[in-house]
């Protein structure tokens, strides 16, 4: 699943309003933020897609039970000429159970997947029966917002059984009986209900002997409204009316709200759907369609049409899905089996060709690196305009927002571009990571996620090494993954989970982010084609079925013939990760490394610190890199040909922090200038340094001066990370006297609005993808830290463009002159926005202004916005917009507070059935606090709540404030007295 940018937990500020939006799990930051031509033509069919989409020419699938082996790219895919490796080039100066775990292949239809294993402790199903297949009839009433189903269940019986236990949630059983053909064999003498567990216990009136039988379930079930089971999604026509349509949300633990079901990863069954819908409406499901006939109506007494599809493979509950609605489409057979872009009537399906582009070539290269057929008939991808991630992977039928799918060049900027890239190619990933192979539990969600995340950066430079998008992984996803994990109230990557009501809180920058690093530190370990090598073995042998972290391991042991398990198992079941701590030994030309834990909070105890990870060092030197090094004890010494120049964790691959001296981190800013450090490794450096200041290892003023060291620094991507570790620092001071907080953004200014000049903010189309996000990023950042010549420039473009010239503001831009507007406005600009916001149609926009609108800080302006947020105008996947915008600003980030405070009925009702949304309402009112008194009011107001939906991301955000407030009663002084003497203010 791809989860909304927006939503991050980390450590620092990260440019959000004017650079590259990429893909990020449903937490939020916990900081305030600051501020084709390669492919071949393809055919499309551009047609309204009123009925059901045709039935495929290709040959039905008649079995599942082994894949088609696909030929693997001659040279691969790692062809050094396109630069496409897992890991950096060396140099380089550019720029997420059965007992015995289910059988495979051949032998896996004897039954529907794993049984639990009885040792782990979970939150389980019984496995007296076990299910192989179900057959399931669903018509929803759009007037009444309810549904009628009917589910047929084929299950194997384990042992003699007098009931069965399925989930179901908000759904009402109205009969259950066990039949044999059309005849009952057994009826239900009662059905118990377990609220707590979400388990229906269907009691028998005859025992059920072993071997098959099939359970009948009648049941009606709430068209509900929480993006969560079979819910409805509501959308504005071309003439002002209402549109609806009835989606799917599965993931984690929602199939239970569609139909009743054993909504547990292992279980994995075959699925055969059939939806009955008004004839004009579209139907879709996992698979393509069987058959289509009229039938009548009981709910409404009309005749309506009966759409059947095909059975799907052997796959898991959270991956099925169906919608009806109205929805228009475009087509390619441009890939093996057709691709296709659904939207409803408010979207513009021309906006869909990037997408459906991307995808067919997408498919056809996972194919061939992965060496396996992506195994269904057709791939549909559906834009939803109510959604509470970003997308979801349903087998055959992705699942997106509107603005993560539909692409419009012309009113979106590079960095949208980027986003959409990557969350349809993550998508497209999990097609085999995830749905053709399984984790058998949520504490393997890693392997689905990791995966697919590392993929999607894989495929995207694959196809745009201009984006030169492994320059960003390190300030991006590996950032992600350290800053939440350097929280003391983080997770090992394989989490335990005991209950369903667990799940939700994990899908973060763990399993995503450091899921992906992990994966992507083994790559470099194992060399990338062995890496690959070992994941065709994985998904060959567990193709249909279910694993565990050690079947991974097991396949690269197998393709490398190295331990793979024993190094890696230290970094995916334990919490956290080492800095190594560097000291230099000139007498005998060696360093000295020793690794600890680290925490953002500076405080390890004694107990937290007794991992010890196998660190791989990556020395770089001026021969290149040593990637032979590993430190696997508490400390060790290692020769150094040469300390005049040396730097540890080159291009970052690994997953550590490094503490260099200060005198060792002046020379390595030297370096830099000098040419002799990556990108990759100049933006590292600065991310540790900046973090190593957060947690006290150093002083903040020491990391202020190696930021202002690299004013001749031309990376976009150092660039990016030196501004936001400066707004890392404003965001921790944004309580502290206001000579301070001036002088820190007179500092930003004057570090960056030279440069922001001469590049400026005229667009052309000469410029490349990553040149144009470079201007957007420096003009915004120079704006908002009081460039008076680049506001008066957005003034202009604002007035214009609100006018009517929607030329005025690149879309590059766009977001950018919106904020300044906003913050050096008033009334008259907030009122240009909000009213932007009303009137435009592109998701997009409506989100650059929605984000944007909590910039205002006049007391009644912010009054507004927070009374925007609970208005019918936001949809509730939306709701975090303009909240987010409010954490720009002390005052915002006050009034967020008391509002959550004041509203909290309110927010809890209308986001309770929507857990991860929830969480992050809670961790935006409350993580940009920096004070002890605040922190005590957030313990406060919470004591007596029921927190267990949202008690990670509580906690996280309890932890951030507590690491700003150790941070600043260290550094308080030592700033201010910094500014002061750089001539920035002070007192």
């Amino acid at each position: 699943m791809s989860l909304r940018a927006a939503y991050r937990v980390e450590s620092i500020s990260r440019v959000s309003a004017y650079t590259r939006v990429r893909l990020r799990p449903l937490t939020l930051s916990s900081t305030a933020s600051t501020s084709t031509s390669l492919w071949r033509q393809s055919h499309f069919w551009r047609t309204p897609a009123l009925t059901s989409p045709p039935s495929n020419g290709s040959p039905r699938l008649t079995t599942h039970s082994s894949l088609t082996s696909v030929p693997r790219f001659t040279p691969t895919p790692f062809e050094k000429a396109r630069n496409t490796t897992l890991s950096t080039p060396q140099v380089r100066y550019c720029s997420y159970r059965r007992h015995n775990m289910c059988k495979l292949a051949g032998d896996i239809d004897h039954t529907g997947g794993a049984a639990p294993d009885p040792t782990q402790g979970r939150e389980l199903l019984p496995t007296n029966v076990i299910p192989t297949h179900y057959d399931v009839t669903l018509e929803p009433n759009f007037d009444k917002f309810t549904f009628e189903g009917k589910v047929l269940i084929d299950f194997d019986v384990q042992e003699e059984s007098k009931s069965i236990s399925l989930h179901t949630i908000e759904l009402d059983i109205h009969s259950a009986n066990i039949k044999s053909g059309d005849s009952v064999v057994s009826s239900s003498s009662a059905i118990k209900y377990d609220e707590t567990k979400q388990i229906s216990k269907v009691e028998l009136k005859e025992a059920i002997p072993k071997g098959k039988t099939q359970l009948e379930i009648k049941f009606s079930g709430k068209l509900n409204d929480q993006m969560a089971g079979f819910y409805r999604s509501t959308y504005k026509k071309p003439d002002g009316t209402e549109g609806i349509i009835a989606t799917t949300q599965m993931e984690a633990n929602d199939c239970r709200r569609a139909f009743p079901c054993f909504d547990e990863p292992m279980h994995k069954a075959k699925f055969t759907v059939t939806l009955i819908a008004d004839k004009h409406l579209t139907c879709l499901s996992n698979m393509d369609v069987a058959s289509e006939s009229e039938v009548h109506s009981e709910m409404s007494g009309s005749t309506k049409k009966a759409v059947k599809f095909n059975p799907t493979p052997l796959m898991s509950t959270y991956l099925v899905a169906f919608i009806i609605g109205e929805l228009n489409y475009i087509e390619t057979n441009k890939f093996r089996v057709p691709v296709r872009v659904y939207a409803p009537p408010s979207s513009d399906i021309e906006h869909g060709h990037f997408s459906l582009n991307l995808a067919a070539r997408t498919l056809e290269y996972y194919e061939k690196i992965f060496g396996a057929e992506f195994p269904l008939p057709k791939m549909d991808m559906v834009a939803i305009p109510d959604f509470a991630a970003g997308a979801m992977e349903n087998w055959g039928l992705i699942t997106y927002r509107v603005v993560d799918l539909m692409l419009d060049e012309k009113a979106s900027g590079a960095a949208m571009k980027e986003r959409v890239a990557e969350v349809v190619q993550h998508e497209l990933a999990h097609q085999w990571f995830g749905n053709l192979v399984t984790m058998d539990w949520w504490e393997g969600l890693w392997l689905n996620e990791g995966f697919a995340t590392l993929m999607s950066w894989l495929s995207c430079n694959y196809f745009y090494p201009e984006w030169k998008v492994w320059e960003n992984y390190v300030t991006d996803n590996l950032q992600s993954a350290l800053g939440l994990d350097s929280l003391r109230s983080s997770h090992p990557i394989e989490v335990p989970v005991k209950r369903a009501s667990e799940v939700d809180q994990i899908f973060d920058a763990i399993s995503y982010s450091k899921g992906s690093c992990v994966l992507r530190m083994i790559s470099t370990y194992l060399g990338e084609e062995t890496f690959l090598e070992g994941v065709r073995i994985y998904i060959k042998k567990h193709a249909y079925g279910n694993t565990r972290t050690e079947d991974l391991w097991a396949a690269l042991e197998q393709a490398s013939g190295k331990p793979v398990r024993e190094i890696m198992s230290i970094w995916t079941k334990n919490v956290g990760f080492p800095v190594v701590q560097v000291t230099e030994n000139e007498e005998d030309s060696s360093i000295q490394v020793k690794q600890n834990r680290f925490l953002r909070t500076g405080d390890t105890k004694p107990e937290e610190d007794k991992v010890l990870y196998p660190v791989f060092l990556g020395l770089r030197s001026k021969d290149g890199v040593d990637e032979s090094l590993t430190l696997s004890k508490r400390e060790e010494v290692f020769k150094v040909k040469d300390l005049d120049f040396f730097k540890l964790n080159a291009n970052h691959t690994s997953i550590y922090r490094t503490c260099y001296t200060p005198e060792r981190l002046t020379k390595l800013g030297k370096s830099a200038k000098e040419g002799l450090l990556t990108v990759e490794d100049r933006a590292g450096m600065i991310a540790d340094a900046g973090a190593l200041a957060v947690s006290g290892y150093q002083k903040t003023s020491g990391v202020l001066n190696l930021l202002k060291g690299f004013d001749t620094e031309e990376s976009f991507v150092v660039w990016s990370e030196i501004i936001a570790r400066v707004a890392t620092v404003q965001s921790a001071w944004v309580f502290e006297h206001k000579t301070v907080k001036d002088g820190l953004e007179a500092f930003v200014k004057d570090l960056i609005s030279e440069r922001a000049h001469k590049l400026g903010w005229i667009f052309s189309d000469k410029d490349g993808h990553v040149e144009q996000q470079f201007k957007a990023m420096l003009f915004g950042a120079a704006g908002m830290a009081g460039d008076q010549q680049i506001i008066a420039a957005a003034k202009v473009m604002f007035n214009k463009y609100m006018a009517g010239d929607k030329s005025a503001i690149h879309p590059n831009i766009r977001g950018s002159v919106f904020s300044m507007a906003l913050k050096y406005g008033g009334k008259d600009e907030y009122e240009a926005v909000l009213n932007f916001f009303r009137t435009s149609s592109n998701s997009d926009e409506r989100n650059t202004a929605l984000r944007c609108i909590g910039r205002s800080k006049e007391p009644d302006l912010i009054k507004r916005t927070l009374d925007l947020v609970l208005s019918s105008e936001v949809k509730s996947q939306d709701l975090y917009l303009p909240a987010s915008g409010l954490r720009s600003h002390a005052e915002g980030i006050e009034a967020l507070f008391s509002w959550l405070t004041e509203k909290w009925p309110a927010i809890y009702e209308r986001l309770s059935g929507n857990a991860p949304i929830l969480g992050s309402m809670v961790t935006i009112c409350t993580s940009s606090f920096a004070k002890a008194e605040q922190l005590q009011k957030v313990e406060e107001f919470f004591k007596d709540k029921d927190t267990k939906a949202f008690a990670q991301p509580l906690a996280q955000s309890k932890d951030a404030i507590r690491s700003k407030i150790a941070w600043l009663e260290r550094d308080r002084e030592d700033v201010a007295r910094w500014v002061k003497e750089n001539g920035y203010g002070g007192s």
